[in-house]
């Protein structure tokens, strides 16, 4: 109870900060925060746990029906035309004018196999949307922190191409320098220039790449998109070398989105158990009370000189209902509801072998990833020696414009790709927390 007060103020000081930072500064938002601040503000979270509301109201609706059902009844009645009876040569009023009652009626049901058998089954409703909201919770966690991964390594590379900018800035300085003095041609100083040019167009396109991958994060999270926010770089470089044991403790039992259509297949269990109570009779115990009071003249509620008659009435009894025959329709509905109980059965078949699927893929794509990432590490340190030495050849007038460019690609390209592979790696690690049901961990 602790913990869960304790995240509740962390997240409210968070929005504090929030709200008091978002119209003069950026806002410096973890993952964590993120997926925090998604958890309280996520408009399909919120839903999710409205549907748990409703159905503890579903519930108390259905247990209303085992409960004493007590109505009142009053009526005020103006007979225009009085009936007459007439015997022999006699003609008799049946009646008064004003006529008015007023009473309670009663009604509690003793035995009813279809409420019994709802009352079962709201229950496990009741269970059903809390796994679902959780379900929910986990997705979007899953959505939020791919989401933030991929602006963190935009933004890296972003920092590299800025880095490239740079360095082309400075040998466009440098062959400026030799072809004002002749040392260097035209074709050169241009080639130079394109490629510079070519470069700063990536990283606008990028720069604006990074603002809509941010206001998709902020969808996700349910922060308002005018909100400026910065992610620590430092977090990209938090490789778990030990991811693949951490999450080997695989039991598809165990996950919510299974467990959520194990509880749904018992639903329909219960929906087939509700059409089989059909067949069941239903006793229930009535009673009622009334008074009626009635008058030829406007007056029936008495009083001084009144003509009013009042007299009461009370009975109470016992209802037992039997089904006999309703054209077969009960039994189709027993049929129907088999028939989605074995469909239900075909899905879970399925969803076990697809979450299974997905767990072992997880596994072969982390592990490749960490592969991927160590090769790209060193193709890093090759390629910016390769880039130093191509520059120093150059100054020295070994080697050509062109190898020192192509080596200024190739150590761009490398730098890219170790980006992409640690990003790679962070959604492999995403989806193996996903499918082996830890994702909440990074909550923690």
């Amino acid at each position: 109870m602790r913990t869960k007060i304790k995240q509740k103020v962390t997240v409210f000081a968070f929005l504090l900060l929030l709200g008091f930072s978002a119209g003069a500064q950026t806002v410096n938002i973890t993952l964590k925060d993120a997926l925090k601040y998604a958890i309280e503000n996520n408009t399909e979270i919120r839903k999710a746990r409205l549907e748990i509301i409703k159905g503890q109201l579903q519930t108390e609706e259905i247990r209303a029906r085992a409960l004493p059902q007590l109505n009142g009844k009053s009526s005020l009645t103006d007979q225009l035309i009085i009936p007459q009876l007439v015997v022999g040569n006699q003609i008799f009023k049946m009646g008064r004018q004003w006529t008015g009652d007023a009473g309670l009626s009663f009604s509690q049901q003793l035995f009813n196999q279809q409420v019994f058998t709802g009352l079962k089954a709201a229950k496990a409703g009741e269970s059903f949307y809390n796994l679902s909201a959780e379900l929910t919770e986990e997705d979007i966690i899953q959505q939020v922190s791919t989401a933030y991964y991929q602006v963190l390594v935009s933004r890296e590379q972003l920092k590299t191409i800025e880095a490239n900018i740079q360095s082309i800035g400075r040998i466009e300085n440098t062959v400026a320098n030799q072809f004002k003095n002749g040392l260097a041609k035209k074709i050169d100083l241009d080639r130079v220039h394109v490629n510079l040019t070519n470069v700063k167009t990536q990283r606008d396109q990028l720069a604006n790449g990074i603002r809509q991958q941010e206001n998709i994060l902020k969808f996700y999270i349910g922060m308002p998109v005018d909100t400026q926010i910065e992610i620590p770089s430092a977090e990209l470089n938090k490789i778990s070398e030990d991811a693949l044991s951490r999450y080997s403790n695989f039991k598809v039992e165990d996950l919510t989105r299974y467990r959520l259509l194990m509880k749904q297949e018992e639903l329909l269990v219960y929906q087939k158990k509700a059409a089989i109570a059909e067949y069941f009779p239903t006793l229930s115990m009535t009673g009622n009370f009334a008074r009626t009071s009635t008058s030829d003249r406007f007056d029936i509620i008495g009083g001084h000189n009144s003509s009013a008659v009042k007299y009461n009435a009370s009975a109470i009894g016992l209802t037992l209902n039997i089904p006999i025959f309703d054209g077969f329709a009960r039994r189709s509905r027993v049929k129907q509801a088999d028939i989605q109980i074995q469909q239900i059965q075909q899905d879970l078949k399925n969803t076990k072998n697809s979450l299974s699927m997905a767990y072992n893929n997880a596994n072969l794509e982390l592990r490749n990833n960490i592969s991927t990432i160590n090769a790209q590490q060193e193709n890093v340190k090759l390629a910016a020696e390769i880039y130093a030495s191509t520059q120093n050849n150059y100054n020295n007038g070994l080697a050509p414009l062109t190898d020192l460019l192509n080596a200024e690609t190739s150590m761009v390209e490398s730098q890219n790709s170790y980006n992409k592979a640690l990003l790679n790696y962070k959604l492999a690690e995403i989806q193996l927390m996903q499918s082996n049901g830890n994702i909440k961990t990074l909550l923690n």
